[in-house]
């Protein structure tokens, strides 16, 4: 026997007089001592926004999620508060000849975006609504930032150029800015200018540790920057996915410049960072269940291989439990609705 074991302070008795199974054998029990449960509260809707009017696109490769131009995405607001999801986020469709290699567009108070910011809070002031701070789908080379002519994402001037989309976005009424770019120093700078043209109240949530992940194709073919990046790759911008301290540092330095909460993406096959950050910090920390999760339960499902809604369900109780406080995800509609009927 291990007598080290007895004296832990976790330890208390031993079999038969501690029979585990005994708790789980009663519905009653196993709601007494259930650990984790999730809410609407725990959700964060991404919808992509296109131009236009009375405009539906179903998105191929994400069963059941479509491209809504801003009169529809009402529609979806108006559910969203009703199921008590808290907050909207929004990634556009930019038209290829907005696209330029600086990605100026990103800055443009008329753009796509900051429209339809305005209209959500001039009929749903009570929605949150989270934008996000990239150049990717204004850039006519699909990269989050501006490149020199090795292709390279040249670090400070993109910077000025997320400053001045996330400016945009905040005259506009956004609630919550999400820089997703990973450029170093970009959450002082926008935090800076936030504070100087007196936006006090936005909030900001880093995509602090979010990596070079295959497990992004859908979203790409989504925003319409798949064709655009072709071959390339983020490897020199994202994290590597064999990193789990350099996440940390990460997350460190953001808070130190002003991140609000931060976020780890992609969800599942990185919960174990969830779980890390959430310990060594303890601030709030959210996570992203990525267009490559919610394609790969989706066709599971499908094709009869896997129960839809459990799945579903189980795996958002797998982000409450690696510590997440809230997850960005494609299922944010029917795990709201599943909670109601419940």
């Amino acid at each position: 026997m291990d007598h080290t074991a007895m004296h832990s302070p976790h330890f208390s008795a031993q079999f038969p007089a501690m029979r585990m199974r005994r708790m789980r054998r009663d519905p009653f029990s196993r709601a007494l001592m259930r650990e984790n449960v999730v809410t609407a509260a725990d959700l964060i809707y991404p919808v992509f926004i296109l131009e236009g009017t009375n405009q539906r696109e179903p998105v191929l490769s994400m069963p059941g999620v479509e491209r809504v131009s801003v009169d529809l995405l009402l529609k979806v607001a108006e559910e969203c508060v009703n199921l008590g999801i808290p907050v909207l986020a929004l990634f556009p469709v930019i038209d290829a000849a907005l696209k330029t290699p600086d990605g100026v567009e990103a800055t443009n108070p008329e753009g796509l975006v900051p429209r339809a910011v305005r209209e959500l809070k001039k009929h749903f002031p009570q929605l949150g609504i989270l934008t996000d701070v990239a150049l990717d789908p204004y850039t006519s080379h699909g990269q989050d930032g501006l490149i020199d002519d090795n292709g390279y994402v040249i670090n400070d001037i993109t910077t000025d150029m997320l400053v001045r989309q996330a400016l945009a976005q905040a005259d506009a009424g956004v609630d919550v800015v999400a820089p997703s770019d990973m450029m170093d120093g970009r959450i002082g700078a926008i935090r800076q200018a936030l504070e100087e043209k007196n936006h006090i109240h936005t909030r900001i949530m880093a995509y602090s540790a979010k990596y070079a992940s295959a497990f992004y194709g859908p979203f790409r073919d989504a925003v319409g920057s798949a064709k655009n990046l072709g071959k390339g790759d983020k490897n020199q911008y994202q994290m590597d996915p064999a990193n789990s301290d350099e996440a940390l540092r990460e997350v460190a330095g953001d808070l130190q410049e002003g991140a609000d909460m931060v976020m780890v993406k992609p969800g599942m096959p990185y919960l174990d960072i969830v779980r890390r950050v959430k310990d060594e910090f303890k601030v709030p920390t959210f996570a992203y269940q990525v267009s490559g999760e919610y394609a790969m339960i989706k066709a599971a499902a499908q094709n009869g291989w896997l129960d839809h809604d459990k799945v579903m369900m189980e795996a958002m109780l797998a982000f409450k439990r690696a510590g997440a406080d809230g997850v960005l995800t494609y299922f944010a509609l029917d795990i709201a609705r599943k909670l109601k009927q419940a």
